[in-house]
């Protein structure tokens, strides 16, 4: 039985409310640490990489205190609104993507090495883990999406910066003479990388996709999964992470309402992962 864990993006909150959800489940007896397969996104790619190297109740912890080492970026509405209408246009998939990078590009044509330091705070210099996991990213030369893992020749530390780079936001990434940019604009979780997987949870801090293709519960049926379930900040969640994904200031309250919702979600996740 092949069990997936797939973690979506949502930015600083959002790695918040995944590591307090994962910590809520695993205090409930629910551990998904066991995890076949662990695909992260973006924020996913953050919290994907702590849950490999463990442990999880530390990542738990360190969310809940005041967050240092964070950027906070100069983002405005009107730039939310410019990525979401470059998406949402009608056109190849693939097309659109390197219109995004390429703006991403213009906007921001600085090194990413900033970014990289605060990723670096955020899991260290690890060696990939010996369990599968896989991280997203967009090549912005093809428009394509692509999946490190420990056999690409690519550093966790590079990959995770390469999923957390945020089109109009942060600078793309370089690595080697290709340029990488957030595995998020193609969709929430990416949850079709899970397709063969019989049990399938899915941790989604945003779940609004560009596109029906896209879409999370649209995806998961095309995995044939027996068994998945999707997880997402409930009313009282979203109130409390607000809606700058991106502030670290909202970190710690994001990281105790996830603790709370894994709680309250333990017996429908195992259902799904123990079917």
């Amino acid at each position: 039985m092949t069990r997936t864990l797939v973690l979506g993006g949502g930015g600083v909150t959002g790695v918040a409310w995944e590591l307090g959800v994962l910590e809520g489940l695993r205090r409930a007896g629910v551990d998904l640490s066991d995890a076949d397969v662990v695909i992260g996104t973006s924020a996913g790619s953050v919290v994907g990489t702590r849950l490999r190297l463990g442990p999880i109740d530390v990542a738990y912890d360190e969310q809940t205190l005041p967050a240092t080492g964070e950027l906070t970026p100069a983002i405005g509405r009107t730039t939310m609104i410019r990525l979401g209408i470059m998406l949402a246009r009608r056109g190849e998939p693939a097309a659109k993507l390197r219109k995004v990078g390429k703006a991403a590009l213009k906007a921001h044509p600085e090194s990413a090495d900033a970014r990289r330091d605060v990723m670096r705070s955020r899991i260290g210099e690890p060696e990939w883990p010996a369990a599968d996991l896989r991280i997203t990213a967009i090549d912005i030369g093809t428009g394509e999406l692509v999946v490190f893992d420990r056999s690409s020749g690519v550093s966790l530390l590079d990959a995770v910066t390469a999923s957390c780079a945020v089109p109009l936001v942060w600078p793309p990434v370089v690595i080697g003479s290709t340029t990488y940019i957030d595995g998020g604009v193609r969709s929430p979780a990416n949850a079709d990388l899970a397709t063969g997987a019989e049990r399938i949870v899915v941790l989604a801090p945003l779940t609004r996709a560009m596109s029906r293709e896209h879409a999370i519960s649209v995806q998961l049926e095309r995995t044939g999964a027996s068994a998945s379930i999707v997880v997402a900040p409930d009313a009282e969640a979203e109130v409390i992470m607000g809606d700058n994904s991106l502030d670290p200031e909202m970190r710690p309250a994001s990281a105790v309402t996830g603790l709370r919702q894994g709680a309250l979600a333990a017996e429908a996740v195992a259902a799904a992962w123990n079917a």
